[in-house]
């Protein structure tokens, strides 16, 4: 039995296609879990809770980026999860990494750790962060 080459071609076509759309739908409902997950939400309310780390990057407005899903830095399973969660300001970008672990007792998540690193370099424990600058008048 003899398949014609403009049959394969089309076959070949339509499996690429279809594979293409498969992958960037996972993609998506990836990125989805991980912004509607608490161990993420709670990383971000601690960044908003810090008035030093949104001055510095210029915020608001607070830009959230996608999860590089192919990073090292990101590890999650049932107990704990490490994740580095890109963002940017009006004035510079950098990278927020947070552990976070789930309580046994509660079945809550947890945030054990939250750093947020600047592209210039400069470091700020959101857990406990820096006091606010005050202007005396």
């Amino acid at each position: 039995m003899r398949v014609s080459t403009t049959k394969l071609q089309q076959l070949t076509i339509f499996t690429t296609m279809l594979t293409g759309a498969g992958i960037g739908t996972m993609y998506c409902l990836l990125q989805k879990k991980f912004t509607e997950s608490d161990y993420h939400r709670l990383a971000l309310q601690q960044l908003e809770a810090c008035p030093v780390a949104m001055v510095s990057l210029g915020a608001p407005p607070l830009k959230v980026h996608n999860i590089h899903l192919t990073d090292r830095y990101n590890c999650m399973n049932q107990h704990t999860a490490q994740i580095k969660i890109p963002v940017t300001g009006s004035q510079t970008g950098g990278y927020l990494y947070s552990y976070s672990v789930r309580e046994p007792n509660t079945d809550r998540w947890s945030l054990k750790q939250a750093v947020l690193i600047l592209r210039e370099g400069q470091t700020m424990d959101l857990l406990s962060p820096p006091p606010a600058a005050t202007e005396d008048t």
